[in-house]
């Protein structure tokens, strides 16, 4: 019964006190300014799961004008197309595609401070960042 108990706490925890706090990569593309300097998206890469797993990606914004102030806006799988390009002041787009593969495509534009992605969409289940953001996009 204990075992059932923690099984069943640990999932409620996991898919509704969902944060980005505990993500540490490797740096993969950035820095990348925006047009006005208020901003620096940065791109990081983990792998999971050996020799048959795969590879997270996440795209952290840094406020330039707050120290120390990040955010992760953006979290997926990665695709073998990747790039961060700034549309304007508060706007990015991330481009992550596999041509190859016409399900894949996991590019999206991203309102700074208004929107977020998360591919599997824990961000926009997690009852700590439902109030942060108006918009959660996820696949």
């Amino acid at each position: 019964m204990t075992g059932i108990i923690t099984v069943v706490t640990l999932f409620l925890y996991t898919q509704y006190f969902f944060t980005f706090n505990n993500l540490e990569g490797e740096l993969y593309k950035g820095p990348v300014v925006s047009p006005d300097g208020k901003y620096t998206a940065n791109a990081y890469y983990m792998t999971y799961g050996g020799a048959a797993g795969g590879v997270n990606l996440w795209v952290e914004i840094s406020h330039n004008d707050e120290t120390n102030r990040t955010e992760t806006v953006y979290f997926s799988d990665a695709k073998s197309e990747f790039s961060i390009e700034w549309m304007d002041e508060d706007t990015v787009f991330i481009k992550n595609d596999d041509p190859e593969y016409l399900t894949s495509n996991r590019s999206i534009e991203l309102q700074i401070g208004k929107e977020i992605y998360h591919d599997n969409g824990l961000a926009c289940k997690s009852l700590l960042m439902k109030d942060k953001y108006e918009t959660c996009y996820q696949n």
